[in-house]
């Protein structure tokens, strides 16, 4: 996996959890601009983030990200194969 397949994969989670098919993430997409994002879809997102890309996300760590790009940052640095 490289950086360019994180965002498309976490696109594809926040479609599936938010069953909106055409939901686009950008990295400067934040929490507000999804209505269906709440706390309670706050630990989803972390439980299939933690399964889809084998890492471990700490729900602290999801309540103090701000933006998409935080979140992918914060994959790719729990990455193996990224991390080198």
């Amino acid at each position: 996996m490289t950086r360019d397949d994180v965002l498309p994969r976490l696109t594809e989670i926040f479609r599936d959890i938010f069953e909106a098919p055409d939901l686009v993430l950008t990295p400067e997409t934040t929490s507000d601009m999804i209505p269906q994002w709440d706390s309670m879809s706050q630990v989803t997102l972390a439980v299939e983030i933690e399964h889809r890309f084998g890492i471990k996300v700490k729900s602290a760590e999801m309540e103090q990200l701000k933006t998409i790009k935080e979140l992918t940052a914060l994959i790719e640095q729990r990455l193996p194969a990224l991390t080198g």
